[in-house]
């Protein structure tokens, strides 16, 4: 059962003023490799799963951004942990059609 949900915007600084997009589907892309449930938005990419699974991915995505040519990333995180169990369903079912 999952016990924490981390949201992260990773903000890459880009060789040159590059476009960051690149970057920021290189993070995605990592969450997806990583087998955790998440939900793609807009301006953020909220994760489900246990707290140092969660924030392992994120280490992973600062590591692959940083090989990817971005001297350095700043990511904005939110977290709601729970030991005794949380979800994005649970917390959104009452939005949803």
């Amino acid at each position: 059962m999952a016990d924490t949900l981390l949201s992260i915007q990773v903000i890459p600084k880009t060789p040159g003023g590059e476009d960051s997009i690149p970057y920021v589907d290189r993070a995605i892309e990592v969450i997806q490799k990583s087998g955790v449930k998440h939900e793609v938005h807009p301006l953020e990419t909220t994760m489900e799963g246990n707290i140092d699974e969660l924030l392992k991915v994120v280490k992973d995505m600062h590591t692959a951004l940083i090989e990817a040519g971005s001297p350095s990333v700043i990511s904005q995180i939110k977290i709601a942990h729970n030991p005794k169990g949380i979800s994005m369903d649970q917390l959104t079912e009452k939005y949803r059609p």
